[in-house]
């Protein structure tokens, strides 16, 4: 006598579904992936051992440093260029774009600058700092202009600000 097995029948798999979500989410993905990339802003941090290096009497080693009282522009080996204060408003960002541009003039080769912010430092106190230090609009130009912003210092470090010493 035969043994009668039962058919199953064969499992299609439904990929419609998975299909329809990839047609939706490819493009979505490759258009985030692009506008993305406009906000970024290009920095270099200091690698570990550049703390022993050659400095030059006449390099320029601009250096920007965020206090909750004042902005310190400074060069590390000349020292204090200029203590801008704050103003009612808060930081004094209109002094500080005048005063890159002053250096940029004396030193137009130096492409690179350090901003030095202390830990309790807002990101956008640290962003309009490292806007104004990038690029600044001549005196006399329209600043809404398209084109108007002048490279200054364009290759911007990061760090800590060292500790103000307390005046007893």
């Amino acid at each position: 006598m035969r043994i009668r097995r039962p058919r199953k029948p064969v499992a299609h798999l439904e990929v419609t579904a998975f299909i329809n979500v990839i047609v939706v989410l490819v493009p979505f993905l490759l258009s985030t992936a692009v506008f993305s990339r406009l906000s970024v802003i290009e920095l270099s941090l200091p690698a570990k051992n550049s703390g022993v290096e050659q400095l030059k009497v006449d390099d320029l080693k601009l250096e920007v440093v965020i206090r909750p009282d004042a902005l310190d522009v400074g060069d590390r080996i000349g020292g204090l260029i200029q203590h801008i204060p704050n103003n009612a408003q808060g930081y004094d960002l209109a002094s500080l774009a005048t005063l890159i541009q002053q250096v940029k003039a004396k030193f137009p080769d130096t492409r690179t600058a350090t901003v030095l912010a202390q830990p309790n430092t807002s990101y956008d106190v640290l962003v309009h700092v490292m806007d104004s230090v990038r690029e600044g609009v001549p005196a006399g130009a329209d600043p809404h202009a398209k084109g108007s912003a002048v490279e200054l210092f364009p290759d911007i470090s990061i760090g800590d600000a060292p500790i103000s010493v307390a005046k007893k």
